[in-house]
């Protein structure tokens, strides 16, 4: 069954720290740590979780920073299941961050 899209403005409701991505429907965040270890941490433990839900994220890594967009490209946009992985983001990055 696909799953349908709530759209972005639904998602950001429930996610503070998100925003609407330029020109897709989709959200983003950039997560800012206190170095490198931290951030490749964070994304270890985030790639366990998008795994398990068969999700996974468009990210990208420099450094400290971790740039993340999410959307269901099955549904053609943002669905519940990308509510899901941000929140488990943000659990992952408490503690971590700069």
């Amino acid at each position: 069954m696909k799953t349908p899209p709530i759209g972005v403005q639904a998602a950001l409701e429930q996610l503070p720290g998100w925003s609407a991505a330029q020109g897709r429907d989709a959200i983003v965040r950039v997560f800012r740590f206190r170095g490198f270890a931290e951030a490749f941490g964070f994304m270890a433990q985030v790639a366990l979780v998008a795994e398990r839900m068969d999700h996974h994220p468009e990210w990208f890594n420099v450094y400290n920073r971790v740039e993340v967009l999410l959307t269901t490209h099955a549904a053609d946009g943002v669905t519940e299941k990308d509510v899901e992985l941000a929140m488990a983001m943000d659990r992952a990055a408490q503690g971590r961050m700069d």
